[in-house]
């Protein structure tokens, strides 16, 4: 068997610990202690995210995405896939490092992805970007950590309570979407985004692609004020 190669490690903020980023033959892995958080040959349910987000808000004109969470490309590449050249896609990822990663160990898993036109790399906190926007997305996808039960960063928490709820329905348009990604149901986290006023809708997703693998979680949680299908930008 092929061993895995150790490429490069990248400190998380706070108390969160070491991100490993590994490689065997063709295959990469980001590793948190014992926990592989991603690997390049399970990209299932990041592709679902994606699909399902893009497809509630098919129709608009000029669609504004935020992403929350480069990892390894999955959900940008399957979004710009999804949507028509007039998109706009923003990526915040907080580790520089993970960025660099996928610029140079992982070119190929990314591709031509990053040169998009349609594409813009923040690194920095998601967090802060939707704290500081008001209907300024048609569509939000957090792919941070574990989901709303994390495991790199306390702080990633703040983006899935309450007052984290409300600032992302506050930088969403009318209608538009919050996606959230997770590796397992959460009942109490499905409650909060009804409280918050979101219509909820509860997906399962399989890791792999041909519909194998563990079964993950995806929460599309609409805005009120019209459909997302069918509004457009003035």
């Amino acid at each position: 068997m092929i061993p895995w190669v150790l490429l490069d490690t990248a400190k998380i903020p706070g108390d969160g610990g070491e991100l490993r980023l590994k490689k065997r033959g063709t295959e990469f892995s980001i590793m948190l202690g014992s926990n592989e958080l991603m690997n390049s040959r399970l990209s299932g349910s990041e592709e679902a995210l994606a699909k399902l987000s893009c497809l509630r808000i098919q129709g608009r004109e000029r669609p504004k995405i935020l992403i929350g969470g480069l990892g390894m490309g999955f959900t940008l590449r399957a979004a710009l896939a999804e949507l028509g050249s007039d998109a706009q896609v923003t990526v915040a990822e907080l580790l520089p490092a993970v960025v660099a990663w996928a610029r140079g160990p992982m070119a190929e898993v990314f591709g031509d992805s990053l040169n998009d036109p349609r594409v813009s790399i923040h690194e920095g906190d998601v967090g802060r970007l939707i704290r500081s926007s008001r209907s300024a997305y048609d569509a939000i996808l957090l792919d941070v950590d574990n989901g709303p039960e994390g495991l790199t960063s306390r702080a990633n928490d703040s983006l899935y309570d309450f007052q984290g709820l409300g600032y992302a329905r506050s930088a969403l348009t009318p209608g538009g979407v919050l996606a959230v990604w997770s590796s397992a149901p959460n009942r109490a986290f499905t409650q909060r985004l009804r409280k918050v006023g979101f219509s909820v809708d509860e997906v399962g997703a399989r890791a792999k692609r041909t519909g194998g693998g563990a079964r993950h979680t995806i929460w599309i949680a609409a805005k009120p004020g019209g459909s997302a299908a069918s509004q457009a930008r003035s």
